[in-house]
């Protein structure tokens, strides 16, 4: 295929993001859906070329297409180039972003007819919302293109920018501005970790290109504390990101965007990034025995630490939040035990039933006008749809054969008890909490009696989503049954290049043949299932009494284990304070706002034209930096 098809995959939603940012907010009338049309034709191009660049990736030998470099910059000696890498790993993941991210378009036309326009005065919300979902979408299609750490890392920053947007969206909300800045913050700190490690592997090595530094780290030549040091800085990264403890506290708090925000973020963005991350460098880490290790061992505690929180919240979207910290630990495990074909494989199908049940969340939201599951009740009457699909998502996400996370959790489980035995035993209770969290959640919104939703918002009376809802949920919950046949065969491993191949129903029925494993954690989670069946839907036992019973632990679940009070109420004061012995506030008050109040009053009235342009809005910044990044690539690509 030629090279300008696999760059409009990027290009398309960027192109989006300029069409609308530009010219249709400006000028078109706040009620128009013209903004969310424009978005859903630039991705559902950019999605049929991703399945043509799948199957030219499938069809050569090896599995990768060549794409000709662009010299970005030159200085001297140094000669940055801009190029893309389209291996098997990037033709998986253009599927999955470009699919999951259509489908949540989609959704959101019906889901976000009430921000046209924003609560804010004169704020065209609905086109804000589009603009910043397509460049958020292109800046995941630029990392996983990217063919260097440098022009990843670019992209890398843009993905962090768009998710404070996104999180923010309702910004004139105090709760949604903290949960943006904390976005924000937190991520910031792993990326510093990142950034060190690209300065460090440049300095070590004289390139950023990708291939060049998986062959040196496999020769041999980039060995030692190098790349040990090296490969921790990408993880660290890579662990704000995808919100490996212990910078997993963001994500939760992320819920306060808009709910197909959320699905975006949880299924094919945000979080995913971190995983590709480790992916897309894994030589290096399997060429550190220390790096390796700590991946695993975050990435078990991750799995085991968050689900015990999604056991006893009750916020919808938060369950599920910590249910994707939770998988998202599964992955890096994944990742350390079993290589890329393990770990992304439960990315793969981790993307279709999560992205489903946020948006499950946000139907009986539209429905009740409420995210508090002690509200909703019942709803498997009205809503059939809604119901059958996140039951659909619910038995993949706990593993059920044949369902596609019953796959991709198999070859996890597996590959850790052979490598971490030990990190085997947390995961197994992983098994049982992921099971009986998610059936919580279906019992507690969909059986029993409808307990009233939120009045004020919406009445008594709950009532299915519209079709422009519900069909891209219909084409997620197929996917949630069948994504994972493709390593039936094991073809997704030979394709990765990690495997063989063999048949269809040797793989369906065979794998309860060679191990008692997938009987086991079967049974594991099916105990799940029944005791949350026992507790919420049967009432057979008292969830007061078991609460009461293990106060303490249900304490410190509900308190997040205590870890914002500590980051926020110890930490952060601590440094404020330390910044006050060391008189940083009196050198701010008199030396820097000084200079700042100086240059201003002498500058009267240049600063009346320039403020203008000069807003102190990040968000104007924001994008202003987008449109440069792609008015660059635009011009080496089509002039240079």
């Amino acid at each position: 295929m030629p090279s300008q098809a696999i760059w409009l995959i990027f290009l398309l939603p960027a192109f989006s993001f300029v069409i609308i940012a530009f010219f249709v907010r400006p000028f078109v009338k706040p009620a128009s859906k013209i903004a969310g049309y424009i978005t859903i034709t630039a991705l559902a191009v950019a999605f049929v070329l991703s399945l043509w660049t799948l199957a030219e990736v499938m069809a050569a030998s090896p599995h990768e297409i060549a794409v000709p470099e662009i010299s970005w910059l030159v200085v001297g000696d140094l000669n940055i180039q801009v190029g893309l890498m389209v291996d098997s790993l990037t033709a998986v993941m253009l599927v999955v972003v470009t699919l999951v991210s259509l489908m949540v378009q989609i959704y959101s036309l019906g889901y976000m007819q009430h921000e046209v326009p924003d609560a804010k005065p004169g704020d065209i919300g609905y086109h804000r919302y589009y603009a910043w979902m397509s460049l958020f979408t292109a800046s995941m299609l630029g990392v996983v293109l990217a063919d260097s750490l440098l022009l990843l890392f670019v992209f890398w920053e843009l993905v962090g920018l768009c998710s404070y947007l996104l999180i923010g969206f309702w910004f004139h909300r105090p709760s949604a501005a903290n949960a943006a800045k904390k976005a924000f913050i937190v991520t910031r700190l792993g990326d510093f970790g990142f950034l060190a490690a690209i300065l460090l592997l440049f300095a070590k090595t004289g390139t950023f290109d990708i291939a060049e530094l998986r062959g040196l780290a496999v020769a041999g030549t980039l060995a030692g504390t190098t790349l040990t040091w090296a490969a921790i800085g990408i993880f660290s990264g890579a662990a704000g990101k995808s919100a490996q403890f212990p910078l997993h506290i963001w994500l939760p708090d992320a819920m306060e965007g808009p709910t197909p925000v959320s699905a975006l973020i949880h299924a094919a963005t945000m979080v995913a990034a971190g995983v590709f991350l480790v992916a897309r460098t894994l030589p290096l880490f399997e060429h550190s025995v220390e790096a390796l290790t700590t991946v695993a061992i975050i990435g078990g505690i991750t799995a085991i630490f968050a689900a015990s929180m999604g056991l006893v919240m009750t916020d919808i979207k938060r369950v599920i939040a910590y249910s994707t910290i939770s998988q998202l630990g599964y992955m890096m495990l994944g990742l350390a035990t079993g290589g890329v074909a393990v770990g992304i494989f439960h990315l793969f199908n981790h993307a279709f039933f999560k992205a489903l049940l946020f948006l499950g969340a946000g139907s009986v939201n539209h429905a009740t006008g409420t995210f508090d599951m002690r509200q909703m009740g019942g709803l498997r009457k009205v809503m059939p749809w809604t119901f059958a699909t996140f039951l659909t998502a619910a038995l993949s996400l706990a593993g059920i054969w044949p369902l596609s996370g019953f796959w991709s959790k198999d070859e996890i489980l597996a590959s850790t008890l052979e490598k971490q035995p030990l990190l085997f035993v947390l995961v197994m209770i992983t098994v049982f909490m992921t099971a009986f969290y998610i059936f919580r959640v279906l019992f507690l919104t969909f059986a029993g009696e409808y307990k009233g939703g939120n009045p004020e918002a919406h009445g008594a009376h709950p009532h299915e989503s519209p079709q422009v809802m519900l069909v891209p949920m219909v084409v997620l919950a197929v996917l949630a049954v069948v994504s994972g046949f493709w390593n039936v065969t094991g073809g997704f491993s030979a394709f990765m290049g990690e495997g063989e191949t063999h048949g269809f129903f040797t793989g369906l029925f065979g794998i309860f043949t060679h191990s008692p494993l997938p009987l086991i954690a079967l049974a594991v989670a099916g105990l799940g299932i029944f005791l949350a069946y026992a507790i919420y839907s049967a009432k057979w036992l008292s969830a007061e009494l078991i609460g009461s019973i293990f106060k303490p632990l249900y304490t410190l679940f509900l308190h997040k284990y205590f870890l914002d009070e500590l980051y926020e109420n110890i930490i952060v004061r601590i440094s404020l304070i330390g910044g006050l012995f060391a008189g940083l506030e009196q050198i701010d008050t008199n030396s820097v706002d000084g200079a700042v109040n100086g240059v201003a009053s002498g500058t009267k009235v240049g600063g009346s034209a320039l403020r203008k342009v000069q807003t102190g809005q990040l968000q104007l910044y924001g994008l202003m930096m987008g449109i440069g990044i792609v008015a660059i690539i635009l011009v080496v690509y089509f002039v240079g």
